[in-house]
This record gives structure tokens, sequence and C-alpha cells, in this order.
């Protein structure tokens, strides 16, 4: 029967994506699944309500967070922040460099602002903008924005995806961060390596767009509207708490708002609720977003999947697959067990945050110390999800960034980060078992 019940969730989901329809509509779905799951095990409405609800009060700092995000996004546009480090950083591009800088740019953006989606409709349409015009390869540009954007939706301290793994493997972001850095550096350099390789093999011609023109036409820049992204990058480095370090940056967004650009406290106001909305045509089509309104979906989401997990945790339903999850993880270390629980996860949620939620649930018992589980979902969940051509991981910032879907194939990092760690494990685990043989 447990095998029935996720496949009838699994078969929802996949209508939803054939059929164009919300993935809401499936996760209500599997809501009322598991609860008539509950209900055949014998227990009772009650009960079911409380562990929905249980489950989802473990997620009630993250929705506190997604409730800051909104708001910082939309101040950080309407502000001035984003629009004057991407005109400071588009000057570094070069038609033999558009891969490269693609791929730094989009890191550098997406680590600021902690957002995939973010990054891809600003940064990332930038860099596709230049790759046309310049005559690049698409597919070569588009893999490169996608590694880049999620680049920093893994190692942001605020990113929701860092932060919900924080949240569900009960460690610290910052501590979490610290511990990525040694999985980081030999994908980063190799990626780095590529794209730099590539484009020097496939170097387009002509000039990159004159975006200090194209923004000039909204905003008068000042040297103040760096506040708010200095703000939060000097808290995060003096370990500041997340949600305290996003409080001060969105302040001075406010006061940026207010001092240097001349809106009013109605204006302020609106465009925290439903996000920064540009006069003229072009720069919206850039800048516009942001805003509580926009963090909904994601919201609801995550309040659903943490719904699940209560149910899941009293009800056994993954109990099977966990058992095994545990006999592969002895096979192919576990990490490898937790790569291949995101792999499936992802295809079947089509889409990160259900995937990170899903996989945790499925490999918190392989034995492994909170943090370790925490880096492992960082390297697995939250790289492997845009690598899902069907996920929404992967459609929302290809399609908002102008890049083709088959751009995914070139998205180097996101490969490049699980197999460094999944030949590492095997290696030492080859090791061991070779040192256990001899002794």
């Amino acid at each position: 029967m447990e095998f029935l019940t996720l496949g009838l969730f699994c078969g929802a989901l996949l209508c939803c994506i054939l059929f164009g329809g919300s993935i809401l509509y499936a996760l209500v779905f599997g809501l009322a699944l598991f609860w008539a799951y509950g209900r055949k095990k014998g227990f009772g409405w009650g009960q079911l309500a409380h562990m929905s609800l249980q489950g989802v009060k473990t997620a009630k700092n993250i929705l506190e967070v997604f409730l800051l995000i909104g708001m910082l996004t939309a101040l950080w546009r309407a502000s001035g922040t984003v629009p004057l480090i991407i005109c400071e950083a588009v000057g570094l591009i070069r038609p033999h460099t558009v891969l490269l800088m693609a791929f730094l740019l989009n890191c550098a953006i997406s680590v600021l602002t902690g957002t995939a989606f973010g990054t891809a409709a600003t940064m990332g349409v930038i860099c596709m903008t230049m790759a046309v015009t310049l005559q690049v390869d698409p597919v070569l540009a588009g893999g490169a924005v996608l590694s880049g954007v999620f680049f920093g939706d893994r190692c942001s301290p605020v990113s929701t995806s860092a932060l919900l793994v924080g949240e569900l493997t009960g460690t610290s972001v910052f501590d979490n961060i610290r511990r990525m850095l040694p999985t980081t550096i030999a994908p980063f350099l190799l990626s780095c390596a590529i794209y730099g390789g590539l484009g020097f093999l496939s170097a387009g011609v002509g000039d990159p767009p004159d975006l200090w023109a194209l923004f000039s036409r909204e905003f008068t820049f000042h040297w103040s509207m760096l506040l708010p992204a200095a703000a939060i990058l000097l808290l995060s480095l003096l370990r500041v708490r997340v949600k305290m370090a996003m409080a001060v940056s969105i302040a001075a967004g406010i006061g940026v708002c207010l001092a240097v650009r001349g809106l009013v406290p109605l204006e302020v106001g609106r465009l925290l609720v439903f996000g920064y909305q540009a006069a003229d045509p072009q720069v919206a089509s850039m800048l516009n977003g942001g805003g509580i309104v926009s963090m909904v979906q994601v919201a609801v989401i995550v309040c659903l999947s943490s719904a699940y997990a209560g149910i899941f945790q009293e009800t056994g339903l993954l109990d099977q697959v966990k058992a095994w999850i545990a006999k592969l993880s002895r096979r192919i270390t576990p990490y490898g067990g937790v790569l291949a629980t995101s792999v499936l996860g992802g295809m079947v949620s089509c889409n990160q945050t259900l995937n990170i939620m899903l996989t945790y649930q499925l490999c918190d018992d392989l034995g492994e110390e909170p943090d370790r589980l925490a880096i492992d979902l960082e390297d697995t969940a939250v790289v492997v999800s845009p690598l899902i051509p069907w996920s929404i991981a992967c459609t929302a910032p290809m399609a908002s960034s102008g890049a083709p879907v088959a751009g995914v194939v070139a998205a180097c990092f996101l490969y490049l980060l699980p197999l460094c760690r999944l030949l590492g494990g095997l290696r030492l685990q080859s090791r061991g078992q070779r040192a256990a043989r001899s002794a």
C-alpha cells in the first residue's frame, strides 16, 4: 500500500507537469492522499491534523526568513543596489570571456541575493543578452548562467535552500557555509577552467550593450546604493544571526530609497509587499520583482512539504523506502545514497524545496551527524534539482534568463560538485576496506 500511495502522488506531480498545471494542485492532492493513508492505518482525523501541524511548526523559522527575503529582494532592486553592482560588473565582459564571466558574475550576484530565480532574472538576463549580442552559443551561455545562479543558492547566508537545510538538520547556516568550502574549491576551479577554455574556443564578436545608459533612465547612481549589500556581507562575516543581518540590510535599503531615491513612505511600503516595479519597460524586464507576495508560493510549498514530513514520520509511510536507501548506502557510501535519493526525488518532486525535504526525510536515519548530513544535502538535492529538465528549478531560471533548456547540459559546476564528492567518498571507502582486509 505504501508504494501505491507514493506512486499516486508521483503520478499527480507528473500530470501537473505534462498538462502545465501548478504543482500546488499535486501537493494538495498529496496531502489528502497521505491523510487517507493515515486513516487506513488507524489514525484519527485529529491525530493526522496534529501530525501535519507539528510538521509545519518545524518550518516556522524558515517562513519568517521568507518574509524578510521578499522585502530584501524588493529593496535591493528599488534602492539601486542590484543595478549598480550589475553595471560595475559587466564592464569585465569581453567576447572571449563571456562564458567565464557569465558564470562568475551570476555566482557573485546569487551569493549576494541568495536567490537563483532572482539572479537569473537580473544578471542571467544580462549575460544571455550579451551572449546573443556577441554571437556566443546560447547553450553554453545558458549552462554557465545556470551553474552560477545555483552556486550562490547553495552557499549564500540568505539563501532559502541553505536556510531550509540548516532548519531541517538543526545546524548553523554559517557553519554549513564554512564546511562547504572544501567540497566547493575543486568543482569551482574546474568549472572556471572549462568555461574559460570554451570561451577562447568559441569567442564571439561585437561589443556588449551599454547598461549604464539603460539603468540611468530609472536611477541616478550614488555610492550609498551599495550600503544594503555591504551591510549583509559585513554582518555575515561577523556571524550575526541571519534574520538580524537581513533586518539591518532592509533598514539600509529603506533609508536609501527614502533619502537617495526620493521615494515616499507609501511607495516603500507598497514595494515591500508587491515588489519593485520600474517605470521604464526595458528596465522593468530585468529588475521587476521581489516583495512579500513573491514568496507566497514557495512558502505554501514549504508548509505542505513540512506537513508531509510530520505524517511520514508518524505513519511509517517511507519505512520501506528508507530500508532500501540504507542498503544502497552501505554499498556506495552514505553520500552516494543521499545523491541517489536526491536524483529520484528531484525527478518526481519537480522542485528544489520539496526535493530537499524528501531527501532529508528519507536519509535522516543513515547514521550521519547533522552537520555532515547538512553538507550532503547541499551537495546533492540543492544542485541536482536544477539538472532535472522538467523541474521548476531548471525551467524557471532558464526561461527568465532567456536561455534554452538544453543549456542544462553545460551546467558544469552542478555536475562536477556531486561527481567529485562521490568519487572522493568511494576512494576513501575502498581505501578503508583494503586496510580492514590487510589488518
